[in-house]
């Protein structure tokens, strides 16, 4: 306490001067508008300055907390997309003429080959699920091939990619019908053979399935006119047609029943044997 007593009495001249200039400046802020508005600014600048700073640490002190919050709020949204309970349940097309949505099968192409000149594809529903063969596949954007043979949870399917695969099919525009083959080089276009040069044909015709089949229904998409061939032998086009569908990239696939083809194969025997 000594010590204290003894430095005021050091530094009473100094400690005067500080105290009567404190006065002053405080009676000066006081009845001086001037004065102490850019007193006020002045500590605003400095007290959000300091607010600023502290915000900024603060924000990179959350950033751990922030970043847990956020993975989990990704896990939740994983799990709602992945952990459906059958991720096959896709809407059923309406768009398909004469069939009914308790004729078509849901399925997914579990495997798919297309660099051979004889191409086939997997599914993952056979004849637990009612899939037979010779019935007709397709998705949302055209036709993808025909059941070739079944077990009781799988199913191989003859690509259009097959060079053994034949098609009927026709101009969208006309009834004027082809054979829909493969000539084994290009994964992304077929050919339409025998088609009259009476039809008229121009690139960017659509070409969809023919009603001479009882695999496919009238009017599925199979693709576009890219180029048009004469055969000079014949009176007949070749038709370059490119596909609506990437069939390097299948996903989802709809199996299409008919109930209509053992009875019109039956009634053709009949006609036949007689």
């Amino acid at each position: 306490m000594q010590q204290i007593f003894n430095f005021i009495i050091r530094n009473s001249n100094r400690l005067l001067f500080l105290l009567l200039l404190g006065i002053s400046l405080g009676l000066t802020i006081q009845y001086h508008s001037f004065h102490r508005s850019r007193v006020i600014n002045s500590a605003n600048f400095l007290s959000g300055g300091v607010y600023e700073k502290i915000n900024h640490i603060n924000e990179y002190l959350n950033l751990r907390a922030e970043n847990d919050e956020l993975v989990l709020e990704n896990a939740r949204l994983k799990s709602l997309l992945f952990n459906k309970e059958d991720t096959t349940k896709l809407p059923l097309p309406d768009t398909i003429k004469g069939v009914k949505p308790a004729d078509i099968i849901v399925s997914k192409v579990i495997h798919n080959t297309y660099s051979t000149h004889e191409n086939f594809l997997t599914l993952n529903s056979g004849s637990n699920e009612g899939v037979k063969p010779d019935m007709g596949v397709i998705n949302s954007l055209g036709i993808v091939g025909i059941i070739d043979d079944t077990s009781p949870r799988y199913s191989t399917v003859v690509s259009i990619l097959n060079m053994k695969s034949q098609i009927n099919a026709k101009l969208k525009k006309s009834n004027h019908f082809g054979s829909l083959t493969w000539d084994g080089k290009s994964t992304g276009f077929v050919q339409l053979k025998d088609v009259p040069r009476l039809a008229s044909v121009r690139k960017g015709d659509t070409i969809v399935t023919g009603g001479q089949s009882v695999i496919f229904p009238e009017g599925i998409n199979i693709g576009t006119v890219e180029t048009i061939y004469k055969e000079p032998e014949t009176s007949f086009y070749v038709i370059k047609v490119k596909l609506f569908n990437d069939m390097t990239n299948l996903g989802h696939v709809y199996i299409i029943k008919s109930k209509d083809r053992e009875e019109l194969i039956n009634l053709e025997n009949k006609e036949k044997d007689e």
